[in-house]
């Protein structure tokens, strides 16, 4: 079983929504018994919440679930435990690379880098711009990659 994790600052707004959109497209192509996927955040602040209200006010329009979902820290375990390691931004990889073990740092990556014409590009934080609408847009645009990706390895 291939198992990815999506991370951001809180685990709430854009690594909570990754973890949804992508949990439905497992879904939708009946991958649940070859593709594990799960969120956590760099930080304590969230931690035992559940997503952001603008969160579930989007995905509850689209359908798509969120259930059981909270926010939880990232772990050392987690390093070991995920083939893939999805960052929304710098400063989520940034994190990232301190606490991994060198000889796992091959699993880290930008979600955006993942579309060829956003390479390099942040998902910028919806907590601080309001913006959920394009940060849905530009995760929802790439999570297709990301599982096609993810079956290629």
């Amino acid at each position: 079983m291939k198992k990815v994790l999506f991370v951001c600052h809180g685990n709430v707004c854009r690594s909570a929504m990754a973890h949804a959109i992508f949990n439905q497209l497992i879904k939708k192509r009946h991958l649940e018994s070859e593709v594990l996927v799960e969120s956590a955040a760099t930080s304590t602040e969230e931690i035992g919440n559940p997503p952001h209200p603008e969160v579930r006010k989007i995905l509850d329009n689209l359908d798509i679930s969120y259930q059981g979902q909270s926010a939880r820290q990232i772990e050392s375990s987690d390093f070991i435990k995920y083939d893939l390691i999805i960052g929304m931004d710098y400063e989520n990889i940034k994190s990232l690379l301190h606490w991994c073990p060198k000889d796992q740092a091959h699993k880290i990556h930008l979600c955006l880098d993942i579309m060829e014409y956003q390479k390099g590009d942040a998902i910028a934080d919806p907590w601080y711009t309001g913006n959920f609408d394009l940060t849905y847009s530009q995760i929802n645009a790439a999570m297709p990659k990301w599982l096609d990706y993810v079956l290629s390895l």
